[in-house]
């Protein structure tokens, strides 16, 4: 995840991005699985029914700010 966001421009450490997946996890907005692989605990997030729905109006919110700084 670190990496695709450093893909997109954002340099997050792992010390900012757990905490905020722990954060949403907590609020109901992702699901975590974890699984062993190779020996190694990974942990997998999903979007919730509720985390789609706070996402929508986000972006909304995104869109609406955009249209007032564009214009």
């Amino acid at each position: 995840m670190i990496e695709e966001l450093k893909e997109h421009g954002y340099d997050v450490s792992a010390g900012t991005l757990y905490p905020l997946l722990h954060s949403m996890e907590a609020n109901g907005l992702l699901e975590k699985e974890e699984k062993t692989v190779e020996g190694k605990v990974r942990k997998y997030y999903k979007i919730t029914a509720l985390g789609n729905k706070v996402l929508e109006e986000a972006r909304r919110k995104a869109y609406e700010l955009f249209k007032e700084i564009k214009d």
